[in-house]
């Protein structure tokens, strides 16, 4: 206890460690400097009565307490829709309306014409109809909430729902279909088995047990493959009951044959479709977002449902999204803009003049690797391609990718073979000159030193 005792009598005052950290960055106020020090006291104290033995360095442990959590970080996984590093990149024209959007004040609800208030919905409405041939349709903020409103808007007061037993799917974060149809007030109706399903067995579900509604899901972040039968849905949609077909990662751009295996939003409104959600922030291309659109009456149902208010859109989010759908008017403009689809199209020969340009930066070598699309997306599509290779002298490959992770600008990259991987497809031409900085400056400052010993 004498030991514990003399540390903590060691630790420095409140105001002794807040000038140090005032010393050494003047734009910290001495607001900033004081809270520091005082959450970092605190933590090292409750450390210190624990056992922890160990020196540290409570000058950078409070300048790391006032860097904020949410960081900018350069992506080379070579996974595009990352869903760690929030998903998908905007577009430069996203970036814009975002800035626009939080200089100042923005008409989100007001009707500037008639000076009364308006609906976030106008943003998109005429945009999403253009764009899909929907009658209707609104944005809320994010996929998973406009799959719950359309379901509690349809089907929430107790109604049966014929679901795949093929589709009852759980995507990131343990997000189950079964749990989805709970909450949203529906009940479930399972139909068919795990690999095959076919008509008559929603003929049945409709006949024999009641269902009133379809939900048809699409298996995103994998694929059941070999003795399988599903329904198309044009036949779901001429079952007489209505269809809600939640698509996923809302694939906009459908000349792109790398998106081919995706679902049409449109092909599903032109078949009949009652509903049809989606995301905005995945193989759309824009900031986290859920859509809906359809049939008018199923529209307005769930605009009107309460949990519309608690899924709404923020400003910005809603900017970037209006920004991103805009930019699908022009297709090619799109695919060539567009970060996720234009880093699925990105020449060979492009990427490995990135790929070389990394690899001299580290000493390393051009390989071929595999990216991934991401998202919950396309999960058997490779994306081969070159990427560098770095394995430095005196490094280990675990040592390196977290020395990197922890750069002033951290660059995320991925083990391969005992070398760190760093793929070029998911970072841009500025991006790549970043990148090769961060490589540089990490490896010439050496790997870390030997733990001591107990």
């Amino acid at each position: 206890m004498s030991d514990r005792s003399g540390s903590l009598r060691a630790l420095p005052a409140v105001d002794r460690l807040a000038d140090a950290v005032l010393a050494g960055d003047p734009a910290v106020t001495h607001a900033e400097a004081t809270a520091a020090a005082r959450a970092v006291l605190a933590e090292r104290r409750v450390r210190l009565l624990a056992g922890e033995r160990d020196d540290a360095d409570l000058v950078a442990l409070a300048r790391a307490h006032l860097t904020p959590p949410l960081r900018r970080v350069l992506n080379g996984t070579g996974v595009i829709v990352h869903t760690n590093l929030g998903r998908a990149p905007l577009s430069a024209d996203a970036r814009d309306a975002v800035r626009a959007a939080s200089s100042g004040y923005a008409n989100v609800e007001l009707d500037l014409g008639g000076g009364r208030r308006g609906s976030r919905d106008a943003h998109t409405r005429a945009l999403l109809c253009e764009l899909t041939g929907a009658e209707d349709g609104f944005a809320v903020n994010n996929g998973a909430g406009a799959a719950l409103l359309a379901l509690a808007a349809l089907a929430g007061d107790g109604r049966a729902v014929a679901v795949s037993r093929g589709q009852l799917v759980e995507i990131g974060g343990g997000f189950r279909i079964p749990d989805v149809l709970a909450q949203a007030g529906a009940r479930i109706v399972e139909v068919g088995t795990t690999n095959r399903t076919r008509r008559e067995d929603y003929e049945r579900a409709i006949g024999g047990q009641g269902a009133e509604l379809i939900l048809r899901v699409h298996q995103s972040n994998f694929r059941t493959v070999g003795f399988v039968e599903e329904v198309p849905i044009a036949q779901l949609c001429g079952l007489g009951v209505p269809v809600i077909d939640d698509v996923g990662s809302g694939a906009l751009a459908g000349a792109l044959p790398r998106l081919a295996d995706e679902p049409d939003v449109r092909a599903s409104l032109a078949a009949g479709a009652t509903l049809v959600c989606f995301s905005g922030d995945k193989l759309l291309g824009g900031p986290q977002a859920g859509l809906l659109v359809g049939r008018s009456d199923a529209v307005e149902r769930a605009r009107r449902h309460p949990l519309a208010r608690a899924l709404r859109i923020g400003r910005l989010p809603l900017a970037a999204l209006v920004a991103t759908l805009a930019m699908y008017r022009d297709p090619e403009r799109a695919r060539r803009e567009i970060p996720v689809l234009a880093m699925l199209e990105r020449p060979r020969e492009a990427l490995a003049a990135a790929a070389r340009r990394l690899a001299e930066a580290g000493g390393g070598e051009v390989v071929d690797a595999i990216g991934r699309v991401g998202g919950g997306a396309l999960p058997l599509l490779e994306l081969d391609g070159p990427a560098a290779a770095l394995a430095p002298a005196g490094w280990r490959a675990e040592q390196l990718a977290e020395a990197l992770r922890r750069a002033d600008t951290p660059l995320l990259s991925r083990i391969f073979d005992g070398r760190v991987l760093v793929d070029p497809r998911t970072l841009d031409a500025e991006e790549v000159r970043e990148a090769e900085g961060v490589i540089a400056a990490t490896i010439a400052a050496g790997p870390p030193a030997p733990a001591p010993g107990p």
